[in-house]
């Protein structure tokens, strides 16, 4: 099951190949990129609210979800703060690299859930990781100087997601408790995604309507696909 899992891991990291392929071929607009970064972030929530969330609230370990919650928060504030300390390309790479592999984590720890959650999961973070293989490329390239390294370099930064799924993937042997706490850390992980990266910067993008609509298009998309697997 696991190795069909880890197959699956690597849709998201092919989708983050083909935005930095898009980014060095025609960027997006600030609109297009502020309706996809909605978009995404309806999606990661839906799947962080509608798999992660039911779940832990049923197990009913109240100190596990406490300890996997607040390793969660600790360890997205200390990569927060590594990015806004990152200078230069390379550094933004390192903090991105790091990002990629806890969002690879997430997706094993999706996997030990239960296939369907995992399915969901890898959906929501294709979506998320395509924008970032767009946003990081954009970084990158005036460091790297050619199309083609700077496509490369973010390929390589894509395969720390199977890395992460495999370092996930055992989670589905612990005792309960520890899988509550990582499951916590998981649902931590995806809110932060959603409301302190994802929605931060589509806000630094044009406000237009439509563009906010993309959130819950995301979000309802996400719940039918939940109901139609169910």
């Amino acid at each position: 099951m696991m190795a069909g899992a880890w197959l699956y891991t690597l849709i998201p990291a092919s989708a983050t190949v083909l935005g930095a392929a898009i980014a060095v071929w025609r960027p997006p607009g600030p609109r297009v990129a502020a309706a996809i970064q909605h978009f995404a972030a309806g999606v990661v929530f839906a799947a962080a609210a509608g798999e992660i969330l039911p779940d832990l609230k049923h197990e009913g370990a109240a100190l596990p979800v406490a300890l996997g919650g607040a390793i969660g928060v600790a360890l997205m504030l200390l990569v927060r703060r590594l990015g806004e300390g990152a200078r230069g390309g390379i550094a933004l790479a390192a903090v991105v690299g790091v990002d990629v592999l806890i969002d690879g984590l997430v997706l094993g720890l999706g996997f030990a859930a239960g296939p369907r959650e995992g399915l969901l999961l890898t959906i929501a973070l294709t979506v998320e990781v395509l924008f970032l293989g767009l946003s990081v490329t954009t970084e990158l390239r005036p460091t790297l100087g050619s199309s083609a390294r700077t496509v490369l370099a973010v390929a390589g930064l894509a395969m720390l997601l199977p890395l992460g799924a495999l370092l996930g993937a055992p989670a589905a042997g612990l005792p309960l408790a520890w899988r509550t706490g990582l499951f916590a850390f998981a649902l931590v992980a995806l809110l932060y995604l959603v409301t302190e990266e994802l929605l931060v910067e589509a806000h630094e993008g044009p406000e237009a309507p439509w563009v906010t609509a993309t959130f819950f298009v995301g979000f309802l998309l996400l719940l039918l696909l939940e109901e139609a697997t169910g």
